[in-house]
């Protein structure tokens, strides 16, 4: 299988616990019985591993914007982490924030280069879903 090919599957399957998390939110959901929480330290897991793309990305260049690209992989696992200590709906705005943020970082890497052509199209459908599941679960949160 192309490398390409299974990361689109794999960022495409990484939707799954964002939607059914959002869902939890608004309906009792077995075996989901903290559906926030739970929602939250996935979404603060996948911010990490989205930051830790660009260290790599970084690490195999040798040039300035390498330089800015490593100390900029470190902002969303910090970020993420501020956000899981926020009262639940700060977190919450600050996960969307954050996560749009990155895509518009990604699409400028994108005009040097630094990802492959297919990889910002693909981060934007990703990055849509994971917002509008993110207001969901945090007007579920305000609401109920």
């Amino acid at each position: 299988m192309q490398t390409r090919s299974l990361a689109v599957q794999l960022g495409y399957a990484g939707l799954i616990p964002f939607v059914a998390l959002s869902f939890a939110a608004w309906f009792e959901v077995p075996l989901l019985d903290r559906p926030h929480f739970l929602l939250q330290t996935y979404a603060a897991v996948i911010l990490a591993f989205m930051g830790a793309i660009h260290w790599g990305v970084a690490m195999s260049k040798q040039d300035r914007l390498s330089a800015t690209q490593l100390g900029l992989s470190v902002l969303p696992p910090l970020l993420a982490w501020l956000a899981l200590m926020m009262p639940q709906t700060y977190g919450y705005s600050l996960f969307i924030v954050s996560f749009v943020l990155l895509c518009i970082f990604d699409g400028m890497l994108s005009k040097h280069g630094r990802v492959p052509s297919w990889y910002v199209p693909m981060r934007i459908r990703l990055t849509t879903v994971v917002v509008i599941c993110l207001i969901l679960a945090a007007l579920a949160a305000v609401t109920r």
